[in-house]
């Protein structure tokens, strides 16, 4: 039989369309009610979906009773056109709604807060970018569906399909920079090679991952500031990533010390010095000599620890307590700088002056060597030896004779 439109039946109905809407949220309350004893999923649902599910049902129900109680007329179209328009709106907030809940009950079987989250991190990176990526989705199609209501744009969408090719074209040229990052944070979300609350070293930075989206990456750097990198940059250029696979390093300190160091008592100090600590993980503990030129030796300490933090602070106790070793009791391994006092040497280089009493020798050193000097370096005057000339024969001496 059917339904009178007129303006009582339309109230008539809009009442009993709220009376409805209460009595269905009423037993879907006791249902979870009843399921929440037992399980914790259903209070995450009511966090989750209440409001837009009762916003949602309202509407619908209101639009049932408006299309089958109120007086047709001209403005008929108009709210017909209204009550799609919310309601397309509220399905895709209950359906955002409902993607967190699902979001919800996959990341609470997998905490982040205990030592070994490997794979906690792997699968909240994924569902953390699938939640985005579907919520994306549904506002796009969404708002794809409203523009659809309107005359004009269903025109303007059958335009568009003609020439898909053109328009494909155009908007991959456009869009290429965003598609790469979506593409890229698809990548990282699923190819393992960086996770949320992984520890990184981006642009010479320590930090960790903050959050992962569909175009970008947030790296919680250790002096809290937040470093935004495009999802691109983790699939196109080197990076360090700390935890990967396993989140225990291994870190060193050194020391450059006096070469009257003692390697064997530091070594047992090291030891007394581990023992007091529960920030060592007891697996490696080493200490070295690994250098000893340019005055100094070089004391390596190698130790490991659970994961970065830890071994920074592990790292930071060690150096004060072997620094107050030294100072306490191996003074004498405390580097030192030391300096050889000479005395001034004359210097030889120069060439001696005339009347230097420390210059002497046979062409230098008083008033006579120039003279010396001279006999070697100037003309060399012949006398004759006998009158004749210096060809004549000699006479001979009375030594001769007497021979």
């Amino acid at each position: 039989m059917p339904v009178e439109k007129t303006w009582l039946a339309f109230a008539i109905a809009a009442v009993l369309a709220l009376l409805i809407a209460i009595a269905v949220t009423a037993i879907v309350t006791l249902i979870i009610r009843l399921a929440a004893r037992r399980q914790q999923w259903p209070k995450a649902l009511v966090r989750r979906a209440r409001i837009p599910f009762r916003v949602f049902l309202v509407v619908l129900l209101l639009w049932l009773a408006t299309t089958l109680t109120m007086p047709e007329g001209d403005w008929q179209p108009l709210v017909d056109q209204a009550f799609m328009i919310v309601a397309i709106a509220t399905g895709a907030w209950l359906v955002c709604a409902l993607a967190l809940f699902f979001e919800d009950v996959a990341l609470a079987r997998y905490t982040i807060d205990r030592p070994d989250n490997r794979i906690a991190r792997r699968l909240r990176t994924q569902v953390l970018i699938l939640r985005r990526l579907a919520m994306a989705v549904v506002i796009v199609v969404a708002l794809g569906a409203i523009l659809l209501t309107f005359p004009g744009a269903q025109a303007v969408g059958t335009s568009v399909l003609a020439s898909a090719g053109v328009v494909s074209i155009i908007a991959g040229l456009a869009a290429q920079s965003t598609l790469s990052n979506v593409f890229a944070g698809m990548q990282i979300a699923f190819s393992d090679a960086v996770r949320v609350d992984d520890v990184v070293i981006v642009e010479n930075e320590w930090g960790r991952i903050e959050e992962i989206t569909l175009t970008y990456v947030v790296v919680h750097i250790w002096d809290d500031r937040r470093m935004v990198v495009p999802s691109t940059y983790f699939t196109s250029k080197p990076f360090q990533n700390w935890t990967r696979r396993n989140s225990e390093l291994l870190g060193s300190v050194e020391f450059d010390l006096d070469w009257r160091v003692t390697p064997g008592e530091m070594r047992a100090e090291l030891e007394r010095v581990l023992a007091r600590t529960d920030l060592w993980d007891k697996r490696v503990s080493v200490l070295q000599v690994t250098d000893a030129v340019g005055g100094y030796v070089r004391v390596r300490i190698l130790v490991t620890a659970i994961d970065a933090p830890t071994l920074f602070d592990l790292r930071c106790f060690i150096r004060e307590e072997m620094i107050a070793w030294l100072y306490r009791s191996s003074p004498q391994s405390i580097p030192r700088t030391r300096v050889r006092v000479i005395d001034e040497e004359p210097d030889v280089s120069h060439r001696a002056r005339r009347g230097d009493p420390e210059a002497s020798g046979l062409f230098h050193g008083d008033s006579g060597a120039e003279g010396r000097a001279s006999l070697f370096t100037g003309p060399i005057e012949t006398t004759d030896r006998a009158a004749g000339g210096f060809d004549a024969p000699r006479a001979p001496r009375e030594t001769d004779r007497d021979r």
